[in-house]
């Protein structure tokens, strides 16, 4: 077995022990932790870390233990991950402080899960892991690498649909946006802070402003969030190209790379 088939079943294996972990013990384990802090935020962030540790264990299987957190992207820089995010996200913030009210109910809780668990965590375990690792160590390119994670990211956000046209929608929405945060991870020399304060930043928009019920909302709130997409994608091809950097998703990377 070569190292490419290894490293791709160690990640089969570990993200599928993750998943039913998940889905089994992860109410259990926040009600549990909700009972000892009494904070559902907090509860939440603890649970996400405790149901993550197949994921972080088959990380340090991969690689060396000192490239743990190089390998899922986390030894970047997180200010220039942030002072990104911050221009890109520029569009949505104007553009829903225009439009929409501001949401006065805003609580702590909601910001914890909604904002800061939800941004971190599944960028961390999608773009991170189940992305950047097959990408990174495999012989994979970015169109097999990013299916299975986009797909598993898109089918999360169903629950927030009442009809099947509005569940269709959602479910295109946030699988594009699980490619988009996969492209531009790998863009920014595999820098996990640039999707995750795009998440957050974004996900944080439609919490401070009666944007939707869901992540799909209306003709407005995609107008703007289609200016941030542009951004981030205009902003992303040239800085590389003023740096003189070949972009990493190219024909030679979208299905098979002829070297690791």
């Amino acid at each position: 077995m070569n190292r490419s088939t290894k490293v791709l079943l160690i990640i089969i294996i570990s993200f599928g022990t993750y998943f039913v972990f998940d889905a089994i013990f992860f109410r259990d384990i926040r009600k549990w932790l909700f009972d000892l802090t009494n904070q559902l935020g907090i509860s939440q962030i603890l649970t996400y870390l405790i149901t993550g540790i197949p994921l972080f264990l088959s990380t340090l299987l991969i690689g060396k233990r000192t490239d743990f957190f190089q390998n899922l992207g986390l030894d970047k820089s997180i200010i220039k991950g942030f002072l990104f995010a911050i221009v890109c996200i520029l569009p949505m913030y104007i553009g829903f402080s225009m439009i929409f009210d501001f949401n006065l109910n805003v609580k702590i809780n909601t910001i914890l899960i909604g904002v800061v668990s939800a941004g971190f965590f599944e960028e961390l375990y999608f773009r991170g892991f189940l992305f950047g690792l097959p990408f990174r160590k495999t012989k994979l390119g970015f169109i097999l690498s990013v299916f299975f994670g986009a797909l598993y990211f898109g089918s999360l956000h169903l629950y927030q649909s009442s009809n099947f046209n509005e569940l269709m929608g959602i479910f295109l929405i946030t699988f594009l946006g699980g490619i988009l945060f996969a492209w531009v991870y790998a863009e920014w020399n595999y820098n996990i802070w640039v999707p995750i304060f795009l998440h957050m930043l974004m996900n944080l928009a439609w919490e401070l402003f009666s944007v939707s019920e869901n992540a799909l909302g209306g003709i407005y709130s995609n107008v703007f969030r289609l200016l941030t997409i542009a951004l981030v994608i205009v902003l992303t091809i040239l800085y590389k190209k003023r740096k003189g950097i070949k972009l990493t998703v190219n024909r030679k990377t979208l299905l098979l790379k002829k070297t690791n």
